[in-house]
């Protein structure tokens, strides 16, 4: 045996991983990478259309970017808040610091998502977090908020019928976020507090999932899903759902309303505010799409698709889509970086406790 042979198996008996171990692309990346790359490459010709229109934001005052990112601002601290009362983390230091470098991770990764996750998890645990405590109060923030997002287009039926039209000061896309304030904490404390309500919700999409995979096994468990979902949320916060449930609420409308600014922004023919939030919706789902880090591209041209189907005109829901985009997508990257500057300083570094499902990141 040569020498770099000798030396090799001396560091595999020493419990040193070999050169190629580390060198080793995860399975799970190679597919997201392959995946990010087909996404962008469905998406790409619509995309370059709309950042075509990138230089029109010239035309927009900076009084609205700074309306917007103070309402973009406020939907993170609302997401603070609530991951303080998930996780039983007092430190607004160490929430805001791993959440917003899990998030910029998330959106420079494909499928970054579970990326992000892992970070902020190793970061939390880093902190002194408890790691189970930890796992399960990222799992109920991520449920607790998804459910919000879901139950949005819902609630906004009763402001459909009355078609609330999106001013230009954004005074009555303010009432109306007030008005769906009020219905998201009415809708929660009942599906918290109460099982018929889920239970008939889950039998909704389970009779939905069933007729859309027809030539698949029916599902019969999704009921009993929702409610254990909805029992480990009320396990990790206790009596304190009321004010995850608000912070969980204005995480998401305050987003909204950042979209509301921009469009307002650009002078456009008021919509009704309540199709604007069905084009919303449709867009915050599509960036939980793991194809490109962030939704990028599907979000976009989703949008803009979506805000013209809701009357407004296509060069308006793009510079609004593009001005909504720079302040909510873009800015939060290089503010986590300098969040993970931050929380380096102070904790360092450490990958104690994490799990190795977490570790693997995607």
């Amino acid at each position: 045996m040569d020498e770099g042979g000798q030396s090799r198996k001396a560091r595999a008996e020493n419990g040193e991983p070999a050169v190629r171990a580390r060198r080793r692309l995860p399975l799970r990346r190679i597919v997201f990478l392959a995946a990010a790359v087909i996404g962008l490459y469905i998406v790409w010709p619509s995309l370059v259309n709309v950042l075509s229109q990138a230089p029109q934001l010239r035309a927009i005052s900076w009084v609205w970017f700074v309306v917007m990112g103070l309402l973009e601002a406020a939907s993170f601290a609302c997401y603070w808040g609530m991951m303080r009362l998930t996780l039983a983390e007092p430190r607004w230091f160490v929430v805001a610091t791993t959440q917003m470098a899990g998030n910029a991770f998330s959106r420079i990764v494909p499928g970054g998502a579970a990326s992000g996750g892992s970070a902020q998890y190793q970061m939390l645990v880093t902190a002194g977090a408890s790691p189970a405590r930890t796992l399960t109060g990222l799992t109920a923030t991520g449920l607790f908020s998804t459910g919000v997002l879901f139950a949005l287009p819902v609630l906004s039926v009763p402001a459909i019928l009355y078609g609330v039209p999106v001013q230009h000061n954004l005074a009555r896309a303010a009432e109306f976020g007030a008005f769906l304030f009020v219905l998201i904490l009415a809708a929660g404390a009942i599906l918290l507090l109460t099982k018929r309500p889920l239970e008939l919700v889950g039998h909704v999409v389970q009779t939905v999932l069933n007729r859309l995979r027809r030539h698949h096994q029916p599902r019969t468990d999704v009921p009993e899903r929702l409610l254990e979902e909805r029992d480990l949320i009320r396990s990790v916060l206790g009596d304190k759902w009321w004010q995850a449930l608000g912070f969980a609420a204005g995480n998401w409308l305050f987003d909204f309303l950042a979209l509301l600014a921009a469009l307002a922004a650009t002078g456009t023919k008021p919509p009704h505010v309540s199709l604007v939030l069905l084009a919303y919706v449709v867009a915050a789902l599509l960036g939980m799409v793991p194809l490109t880090p962030g939704g990028l591209g599907f979000v976009e041209v989703g949008l803009v698709t979506t805000l013209g189907l809701a009357g407004i005109a296509t060069r308006d829901a793009t510079v609004a889509t593009l001005a909504y985009r720079l302040v909510a997508f873009w800015l939060p990257m290089p503010v986590g970086l300098l969040a993970f500057a931050a929380f380096r300083r102070r904790f360092g570094s450490s990958t104690k406790g994490r799990p190795s499902s977490l570790a693997s990141g995607a």
